[in-house]
């Protein structure tokens, strides 16, 4: 007698009897194309959002994404990539010349034209490099601006700063400083619309409006730069934000 014969025909049904089975590769088919149809919408996302996309070019038009610190550290290493943005965007600038040798070579040293894409710097000397520039741009229309008119119902007119190029080590250490490159700058007041002055020294640990725009501003920062330091670091940084776009392993940050 063969196995199961004489049994009800239920039990000799592994399966539901009547049920068909779905071959395997169909089911790898339909994978198949649904990953197919997630990777194509992705990629048109990605085309539509390209300040998230960490390999289409940077835009100083475009909008911060979750690539944009990762393509302005790139910057920093390609100076023609850098002015080039620069030029697409239509932005008005000085390049100045090569100064320094080795570690302490600065080529990106540029000036934005009063009036342009960022409040005047004062001294307008500084020159900071085409990298930190560019992130600067970004900071000012995304973060300070807006800050500005929330906390004080203006914008902000100038930005006095303590200088970007000077070729030294990092204070009590042996790593050389960003500003070795031009590719940082200090950062030490912020004068309003109307000539108010909100300065870091005088005005940090302020409990009106003044202290919360700076600690806004601080706040607000991180990310954006490779290094944001603030009166709270150290007595060093009492009077000035330390700002550069230092490149890291694995590209963290360092906002303090």
């Amino acid at each position: 007698m063969e196995p199961g014969r004489g049994l009800p025909v239920a039990a000799r049904c592994r399966i539901p009897c009547g049920v068909r089975t779905v071959r395997p590769y169909l089911l790898w088919f339909a994978a198949a194309v649904l990953l197919t149809f997630a990777l194509v919408r992705a990629a048109e996302w990605l085309r539509a959002h390209p300040q998230h996309n960490p390999y289409a070019r940077f835009e100083l038009a475009h909008p911060q994404g979750w690539a944009t610190h990762r393509k302005l550290t790139a910057l920093v290493r390609d100076d023609a990539a850098c002015f080039a943005a620069f030029d697409r965007a239509g932005a008005r600038y000085e390049r100045r010349p090569v100064v320094g040798e080795g570690v302490c070579r600065a080529s990106q040293r540029m000036i934005v034209a009063q009036g342009g894409r960022l409040p005047v710097l004062s001294p307008a000397a500084a020159a900071p490099g085409c990298a930190v520039t560019a992130a600067l741009l970004l900071w000012d229309r995304d973060i300070v601006q807006p800050l500005a008119r929330r906390h004080f119902g203006q914008r902000v007119a100038r930005l006095d700063n303590l200088g970007s190029y000077n070729c030294r080590r990092i204070a009590g250490q042996g790593a050389q400083s960003e500003h070795s490159t031009a590719n940082a700058i200090d950062i030490s007041a912020f004068i309003l619309a109307d000539g108010t002055r909100v300065s870091l020294l005088d005005h940090w640990s302020d409990t009106g409006a003044k202290g919360a725009f700076l600690r806004d501003v601080r706040d607000r920062s991180c990310g954006l730069f490779g290094t944001l330091l603030s009166p709270d670091y150290n007595a060093a940084h009492a009077d000035h934000f330390h700002i550069d776009m230092a490149v890291r392993t694995a590209g963290w940050t360092v906002c303090r």
